[in-house]
């Protein structure tokens, strides 16, 4: 895990999405089951083919314009796991280039190294740790990160060249925060509520319309709750795609575990 700020929110929002999916799966589940036992006791002029038809074209709306919304949130949530996944790799490049400036400027750099050896071996050990643990981390990094700009700060280059990489070390210092809180504002996720809601209920529409004439036998009531089940299961695939610091779809860490090697060496 990259950020502990990241980190909190992100298990924050696993436990969001997994509510989210429990309360998807018993709207569709439930609208269809109410649908099958209403219908029974609805007049006749209700019941027949007629109203039937208009039912399952409303459906046929309903379905075409949430097939549209899935499409949009897929998309949105692929774009969102490729830019995290693209600032986490320049993120991890940024944080070997500045260590390749600080020693390539020579020995008196050792000083600034040790704060960013320490800050990288933090920044790999917050994916395991838990909320609260992840709170205090992130305070400690922050300190390393602080520290860190502070004795590079402090150095005064003999000549150009040395000049030169003591900017560039600089530059790539302001670099690395940049991305960082970059990564942190990323992990809350793109996805608007309003649009969640506005799909689960054009769901639970299309279950009702399923319930509606169905009969009433295990076949059908298993079909309709493993349906809403699958449903529910893709739709939180979908949210947790884009947070990707947690849950089954993750961004890998690979990179940063590659940076600290570097560094370390």
């Amino acid at each position: 895990m990259p950020l502990a700020i990241g980190a909190w929110r992100a298990e924050m929002s696993l436990m969001r999405e997994a509510l989210i999916a429990m309360v998807i799966f018993l709207c569709l589940a439930s609208s269809a089951f109410a649908s099958m036992t209403i219908w029974p006791r609805l007049p006749a002029k209700h019941r027949d083919d007629d109203t039937n038809t208009v039912v399952r074209l409303t459906a046929n709306l309903f379905a075409v314009m949430t097939s549209l919304i899935l499409g949009l949130m897929i998309n949105s949530a692929k774009n969102t796991f490729e830019s995290i996944d693209h600032n986490l790799h320049a993120y991890a490049t940024e944080l070997i280039l500045l260590d390749r400036a600080l020693r390539q400027y020579g020995p008196e750099t050792d000083a600034v190294r040790q704060p960013l050896v320490a800050y990288m071996e933090r920044v790999v050990a917050t994916s395991s740790q838990t909320t609260e643990t992840t709170i205090v981390a992130n305070q400690l990094s922050e300190r390393l990160l602080t520290e860190i700009g502070l004795r590079l700060n402090g150095l005064t280059a003999p000549n150009a060249v040395h000049g030169f990489l003591l900017q560039d070390g600089r530059q790539r210092l302001q670099k690395v925060l940049e991305l960082r809180w970059i990564l942190v504002e990323q992990s809350e996720g793109a996805i608007p509520w309003p649009l969640i809601a506005m799909l689960v209920a054009w769901l639970a529409l299309i279950f009702a319309s399923f319930g509606f004439r169905a009969p009433r036998n295990a076949i059908t009531a298993t079909t309709l709750l493993v349906s809403a089940a699958l449903i529910a299961g893709a739709i939180y695939l979908i949210l947790d795609m884009d947070v990707p610091f947690s849950g089954p779809i993750q961004i890998s860490q690979l990179p940063l575990q590659r940076a600290l090697v570097e560094l370390q060496r």
